[in-house]
């Protein structure tokens, strides 16, 4: 599975909105002539658009440039030393290219300004100045902000892959030799269910190395492996042992992660029946809605740890961590010892989060 990163947010669609938005802001004087007979002529649009100008080329000094190499490297100091020259630059500019241009013909030439009308007309622009660097800024961490937290979702989503596959390869072998351990007791008493059992064994191992290698799956395909592995336990179950099952779905089309039920249903036939005791095991599994519930009764004799060779215990425990994964908030797992009984219960909310 290749894995790309999306397009960060002023790349693509964030261009076209630089480009729009600028476009507005020059486009203004066509739209604001004020009097009829103000007519906007080449000389008038220069004059309006040499503020413009001036906030472009202060967004995009610190956009490009200032921010990058002074912001983000901790050199603060550098960076509103840099600010205040750059815009001090940008207005003394603005107000040299006024005098220079001609005014238009419609204006009046003016009293000369009082200081105090003069510093507080540079003291208002040198806030509007300040304030399209702040956008800057805001713009610039936003973005690195997304790319950042972009790039740590890939990160977690790819090495949750990896646990997964890695998950799923310990479960393979887990399944296999349970079921072998379970035809090789059967060998002792009849071998010509043995030989059955080996041919239904090379059935449910297609579905579990190739289709159970899919993301997702049919429900209805996962419900047919459960059924074939249930008819191939029940073989060497014992007289005094009981087994019932009921096994259906309501929309067979259903997606659901693979190989998710085998585990509950090992630890049944592998706790729940006895060689010498009345035993029973009761398998339900259904749909109800958008859910997907398996529910599993059985008698309960555990097994002596130093004794038990049907396997290490890693099933239920790979069971947990892949449901972490696959279902996050979205399912509910309880397995319990009721008595002399066990009850195990897992309902899974419509489809998994996260592709394997």
């Amino acid at each position: 599975m290749h894995n790309t990163l999306p397009a960060p947010p002023f790349k693509g669609m964030g261009k076209l909105i630089h480009i729009v938005a600028w476009g507005i802001l020059f486009g203004l004087p066509f739209f604001f002539t004020g009097r009829e007979s103000q007519t906007v002529t080449v000389i008038s649009y220069v004059r309006s658009v040499i503020v413009p100008l001036s906030f472009m080329l202060v967004f995009y000094a610190n956009y490009v440039l200032l921010i990058d190499h002074f912001l983000f490297t901790k050199h603060t100091w550098k960076f509103f030393l840099s600010n205040i020259v750059l815009i001090a630059a940008a207005m003394g500019g603005v107000h040299l290219m006024f005098e220079l241009l001609p005014h238009p013909e419609w204006t009046h030439p003016r009293p000369e300004k009082e200081i105090q009308e003069v510093i507080g007309f540079f003291i208002v622009n040198a806030m509007l100045y300040l304030l399209v660097a702040g956008l800057s800024v805001a713009i610039k961490m936003t973005g690195s902000w997304y790319q950042t937290e972009t790039a740590r979702r890939e990160l977690e989503k790819s090495r949750a892959e990896a646990e997964l596959q890695n998950l799923k390869s310990q479960l393979n072998p887990h399944f296999l030799f349970n079921t072998l351990n379970n035809i090789y007791s059967l060998i002792a008493f009849s071998p010509e269910r043995a030989q059955e059992a080996v041919h239904d064994l090379s059935r449910l191992l297609r579905y579990v190395l190739y289709e159970s290698s899919q993301p997702v799956v049919p429900l209805e395909k996962e419900l047919d492996f459960i059924r074939n592995y249930v008819e191939l336990m029940r073989i060497r179950l014992p007289e005094h042992a009981r087994l019932t099952t009921a096994i259906s779905s309501v929309n067979p089309s259903t997606p659901v992660a693979p190989l998710l039920f085998i585990s509950l249903i090992e630890n049944a036939f592998k706790h729940g029946v006895s060689n010498n005791k009345p035993s029973f095991i009761d398998l339900d599994i259904h749909q109800e809605n958008e859910r997907i519930i398996c529910s599993i009764r059985n008698s309960y004799f555990p097994k002596d740890t130093d004794q038990d060779k049907s396997g290490s215990g890693i099933g239920l425990q790979n069971l947990r961590r892949r449901l972490e994964l696959l279902y996050p908030n979205r399912h509910i797992f309880s397995c319990k010892a009721e008595g002399d009984n066990y009850h195990s219960l897992l309902e899974l909310q419509a489809s998994p989060l996260i592709d394997q």
